[in-house]
């Protein structure tokens, strides 16, 4: 502290103090860089003299502000405020915060500069920008009117669809420039594409600059990487970008190391989480700016701001990583479909399987199907087996094992030639328990929540976590109990003690493998987690079918074919000793479509029923979710389609005590009710505009009860 005759406490700085001490207090002075201000509102300062209105997109996800606002520009901040760039507003500064005839105050929130304008269509005084965050345009007009579409149709707001398509700003990655774009590849040849019936063809319209549309069932084997990469090569030779998107890090790596392979280094960028901040921002800036031409990432990528797009792809869209978590929850394969139309590009729905939306877009006659000849497919394609419950219960070695005999024959064969994989539905050691006698599952006494077997040990509640020591059935009275869905490390452990000498590896949430060696191993993993074999398993079992078809789900039949499939074409082909074991009803629609291995007439089979029912994909469909009074308030004020068909409410299931709360549960302590409202064709657009309004004007108004709106529901029971 410097006292009023200039000499410092204790004599530091004052008038005794040494020479050097006082040259090296100057010295750090003149070093010491100029302290920076804070972002602060203009007062008095120039407007910009041409353009002195910016229109800005604030970020603020709630749907009454979604809108833009007028701000005036500072002639400061001219040059820099540019359409596409971030900033920084005054927001929420009433009219009676008004000097000179400038709005001030307000709290600094983030935003997009979208246009510049000569003059506010707003009567009253404007604000100036704060602050240029930075000179980089990272919102094209084109992205732009994408995520506007987006909003519009799953009934969300422009702000909440920007923040999945623009990734945080890195500093450090801004300053690095990126590398000069690169010339058109050649077309590539048409390889393993010549497998199927048109796939030279449509190969050949990518590469002369067509928009070729098409759903693409993929043949089982490993090579759906490669093809993907040559689609990819073939769009680039006709100086057009792509766009490629996965459902997970792992399927990102193949594609990412097939097209090195096929275009070299430096063509394509790779977007994903696994990448980090800055690396991934970077990637995402070369795309931004020409650099790059070609995208492979995951659900995100799909808002990549790909230059002159040629070609967007979706591998297996009847993922659940393809649904985004966070609000609006847009699917990948409709924000797809949105940038084929909007930029008049190809499109590619690909997949060993094939959803009922795909068999929808071929029926419609909006693309056209990509496959195989049935000669091409059986050559390619594993043999596929049964086992029933009539065959489970003449055989022995079932009830005493829970594996039938034909299942550990197949193991047997398999491990001569090769490593065996073993699907399981649940992962864990004994997920579920049921009585031994009526099969009835056990419940806990307290909640009525399901019994688990923990490494082998006592009984334990999944939803109250209380031991259980003295369990009987209450419908037959039965004190014995089996396992109704053993899990995967449980298998592993008795599969290990009937091949002491094979190694058993095992893959899931734990630790999910990617590869492993073409050596005889066991390999158990849940569905969704198969790693990739060298040279293909010699064999594959699939357990406990009935779990997964059994679920009280539109999409069971669907989704348990799409993840047998995922494993069986991991599998070698029959012609050299592939052989697939599942364990179901063998005349169950989705084991005989595994039979005969024809994903796509079991979805064209669904969607006839769906039409006959009204269900999506043919009629579009909302769930509102909330308590039984705001549920109610809220579907009296809505003005929906007159066409609108309402079903329920039905009552939300609540999330087990103790564990994280699932994406739309009610919060802890409350009861919620759920509503469908169903329209047909056509009258989506009219549903989410309706729903829209209603939820913007319910949270203008404050101090409601919260109602959640979600356009396309992936689970409708």
């Amino acid at each position: 502290m410097i006292s009023e005759n200039g000499q410092g406490d204790g004599g530091a700085t004052g008038e005794g103090a040494p020479p050097e001490q006082l040259a090296l207090i100057r010295e750090s002075v003149r070093q010491a860089k100029e302290p920076r201000a804070k972002p602060r509102t203009w007062r008095g300062a120039a407007l910009a003299g041409e353009l002195p209105v910016a229109r800005v997109l604030v970020d603020k996800g709630v749907l009454h502000l979604d809108r833009y606002f007028d701000y005036a520009v500072p002639a400061e901040l001219d040059a820099d405020a540019q359409p596409g760039v971030r900033v920084r507003v005054r927001f929420g500064a009433g009219r009676g915060r008004v000097r000179e005839g400038r709005r001030e105050g307000g709290g600094l929130i983030d935003g997009f500069l979208v246009e510049r304008l000569a003059e506010s269509d707003y009567s009253g005084p404007l604000a100036a920008l704060a602050q240029v965050v930075s000179p980089e345009p990272v919102l094209s007009r084109e992205l732009l009117g994408l995520a506007r579409s987006v909003a519009d149709r799953y009934a969300g707001s422009l702000a909440d669809v920007l923040q999945l398509a623009v990734p945080p700003r890195n500093a450090r990655a801004e300053q690095r420039p990126s590398p000069a774009p690169l010339p058109p590849p050649a077309a590539p040849q048409t390889g393993s594409w010549a497998r199927y019936e048109r796939g030279g063809a449509f190969l050949e319209s990518l590469a002369s600059g067509g928009a070729p549309r098409a759903v693409w069932n993929a043949l089982p084997g490993p090579a759906w990487s490669e093809e993907l990469a040559r689609a990819v090569a073939a769009t680039l030779a006709s100086g057009r970008g792509a766009l490629v998107v996965v459902p997970d890090g792992r399927a990102a790596a193949r594609v990412d190391e097939a097209l090195t392979a096929v275009l070299g280094e430096g063509r394509h960028a790779l977007l994903t989480a696994d990448a980090g901040p800055e690396k991934r921002y970077r990637e995402w800036l070369a795309v931004r700016r020409g650099s790059v031409r070609a995208v492979v990432g995951t659900r995100a990528a799909m808002f990549a701001p790909v230059q002159d797009l040629g070609l967007v792809a979706l591998w297996d869209d009847g993922d659940d990583s393809h649904s985004e978590l966070h609000a609006p929850q847009p699917h990948a394969r409709e924000v797809l479909l949105l940038r084929a139309a909007q930029d008049r590009c190809g499109f590619l729905l690909g997949g060993w399987s094939c959803t009922v939306e795909g068999a929808q877009l071929v029926e419609s006659g909006w693309a056209r199907p990509l496959v195989a000849a049935r000669e091409q497919v059986r050559r390619s394609a594993p043999l596929v087996r049964t086992v029933g419950d009539q065959d489970l219960a003449r055989d022995e070695a079932a009830r005493a094992a829970r594996l039938p005999s034909l299942a550990w024959q197949s193991v047997r064969e398999g491990l001569r030639h090769g490593p065996v994989l073993v699907q399981v539905p649940r992962r864990g050691y004994v997920p579920r328990m049921a009585c031994a006698q009526c099969r009835a599952a056990a419940r806990c006494r307290h909640c009525s929540g399901p019994l688990e077997a923990r490494d082998g040990g006592a009984l334990w509640c999944g939803w109250c976590g209380r031991e259980e020591n003295a369990w009987h059935c209450p419908e037959c009275g039965s004190f014995r109990l089996r396992a109704q869905v053993v899990g995967a490390r449980r298998t592993a452990e008795e599969l290990g003690r009937a091949f002491p000498a094979v190694a058993v590896r095992t893959s899931g949430r734990e630790q999910v493998l990617d590869t492993v060696p073409g050596t005889p191993a066991l390999v158990v993993s849940t569905p969704g987690a198969e790693p990739v074999a060298d040279g293909g398993y010699a064999a594959a079992l699939l357990l406990d079918g009935w779990a997964m078809l059994g679920r009280p789900d539109l999409r069971a039949g669907e989704d348990a074919l799409r993840r047998w499939i995922a494993a069986a074409a991991l599998v070698r082909p029959s012609e050299d000793g592939g052989t697939v074991v599942v364990v179901a009803e063998p005349t169950l629609r989705p084991v005989q479509a595994l039979v005969r291995w024809d994903p796509v007439g079991h979805a064209v089979r669904e969607l006839a029923e769906r039409a006959e029912l009204g269900f999506p994909p043919v009629s579009r469909m909302a769930a509102v979710s909330g308590t039984a009074t705001a549920l109610t308030t809220f579907l009296q004020a809505v003005e929906l389609p007159r066409e609108a068909e309402l079903l329920g409410p039905v009552p939300v299931p609540a999330g087990p005590p103790g564990r994280p709360r699932r994406p739309g549960a009610p919060p802890p302590g409350e009861e919620w009710e759920r509503m469908l409202v169903r329209v047909p064709p056509g009258k989506g657009a009219e549903l989410a505009a309706a729903l829209k309004s209603a939820q913007a004007a319910r949270m203008a108004r404050g101090g409601e009860e919260a109602v959640r709106v979600r356009i396309d529901p992936p689970d409708i029971g």
